[in-house]
């Protein structure tokens, strides 16, 4: 008989309670308030357990609990009523950035102070172009660095475009921004504030945006027209996982007949005719012009309906849209960008399109539907699911991350001698915060 496997036994209960923490965290997200006992319910663990869980939440500046004539949340899921007084109702903290927001866009670069929960339009603290080159990017950040408060910061979230590693933190290609190929991101980052940085690819965070907006939209391929055409997919609420680091590249699939080189090497890339260069060109507009491009096309359908050119391209996109539905199994595709700026006959046209492709047509509805873009709640679900309370082993950004969540519970703590300047959101609410711990306790939950 082969001898067994020796266990790490030590490391169950430090499992079990980093699961029991990010299934009460993952539920009063997606319920927006709930009491304790609600959120035990939910989380399928003991009172008891997800008492001394939340108390400990509650510490370190994760949670927040509300005033009784404080408005329910209206756009997140609820629970069916329960008898007896109702419990004092949590949410995830509104009034302390704990990330700090990076949109490493094309054209120019947005910084954003960001707290657990971004509840209304959230500010940018500062905006600059991203220049052509890194040096020149790199001093700009350091620039605007000096005028953001990082004493309650926790981690830096970049969401980035192209083909990005962010398991090392690195881009591996982006055809719209080259130089970002040759440098290591996160750590040039972490230079200028000495925090955890964690890169999330640009069309996962909006993914991770609209499902955390939409509660109930837990299947959906998520399609993104900006500088490029990009994708994500969400099955069972949850970013759909790769072997490699690609997450639905459907802006490079060639499209037959279009001569067009795209900024990947290939020829023919749908995104040559979607993206706003791509619609610029179509139009004869010179590249300077994509600011106004999608008022000029918005004029011409108007006045003149859709040109032959914009419906092949739209057909052309819904092909390949359908086509992924039929491999993914899914229905509901969710579209960003400027194309939902566009008159309805635009998104009507690219709606017909996917149907005609999409095999469950045949017997069910498929949904083509408009969405805003969602990038900072994105980056917000993204730094908790893989910073705070990551599934997986720890690792070096997880562990630096929840070293620095101790040691801001700890300054800001109500037995704290003095508090550091922080930068607060507008219009939030200073919420009630229990005695801070010295770290995360382990709590196993009770047969």
């Amino acid at each position: 008989m082969a001898p067994m496997r020796a266990v790490a036994l030590a490391a169950i209960p430090s499992s079990l309670r980093r699961l029991n923490e990010r299934t009460v965290l993952e539920r009063l997200r997606r319920l927006g308030t709930a009491s304790r006992a609600d959120l035990a319910k939910a989380a399928s663990i003991s009172q008891p357990t997800a008492g001394k869980i939340i108390e400990e939440l509650l510490a370190f500046g994760l949670l927040e609990e509300l005033d009784e004539d404080d408005p329910p949340d209206t756009t997140a899921l609820t629970l069916p009523p329960r008898l007896g007084r109702p419990g004092r109702r949590l949410r995830l903290d509104t009034t302390q950035p704990r990330f700090l927001a990076i949109e490493l866009g094309v054209d120019q670069t947005r910084l954003a102070c960001l707290p657990l929960a971004a509840r209304g339009v959230l500010p940018w603290q500062a905006v600059f172009p991203t220049g052509p080159s890194p040096d020149a990017w790199l001093a700009c950040l350091r620039t605007h660095a000096a005028q953001i408060p990082r004493a309650a910061l926790w981690a830096v979230l970049v969401s980035v475009p192209g083909v990005v590693d962010e398991a090392t933190g690195r881009v591996l290609y982006s055809p719209n921004l080259h130089w970002t190929e040759r440098l290591p991101l996160a750590e040039l980052v972490s230079s200028v504030w000495s925090l955890p940085v964690r890169l999330v690819q640009e069309i996962r965070a909006l993914a991770l945006g609209h499902l955390a907006a939409t509660p109930g939209c837990e299947n959906f391929l998520l399609v993104d027209f900006g500088e490029g055409v990009g994708g994500a997919i969400i099955e069972g609420g949850q970013l759909l996982r790769h072997p490699l680091p690609l997450s639905a590249e459907l802006g490079h699939t060639p499209v037959l007949g279009n001569p067009r080189l795209c900024g990947c090497g290939a020829t023919g890339c749908v995104e040559t005719l979607l993206s706003r260069s791509g619609l610029c060109r179509s139009l004869n507009e010179p590249p300077g012009a994509d600011v106004t491009v999608l008022e000029t096309l918005a004029r011409r359908i108007r006045s003149e309906g859709l040109p032959d050119w914009l419906g092949n391209a739209l057909d052309a996109m819904g092909a390949i849209l359908a086509g992924a539905l039929n491999v993914l199994g899914l229905r509901r595709v969710v579209v960003t960008g400027h194309l939902t700026d566009l008159p309805a006959s635009v998104l009507e046209r690219l709606a017909q399109a996917v149907r005609r492709g999409a095999m469950w047509a045949r017997f069910g509805e498929v949904i083509c539907e408009p969405a805003p873009r969602r990038r900072l709640e994105g980056l917000i679900a993204a730094g908790i699911d893989r910073l705070l309370f990551p599934a997986s082993s720890e690792g070096p950004l997880p562990e630096a991350t929840r070293r620095r969540m101790a040691e801001t519970s700890t300054r800001t703590s109500p037995r704290a001698t003095t508090a550091p300047q922080t930068q607060s959101i507008p219009n939030a609410r200073r919420p009630r915060r229990a005695p801070a711990p010295t770290e995360l306790k382990s709590y196993a939950t009770p047969p």
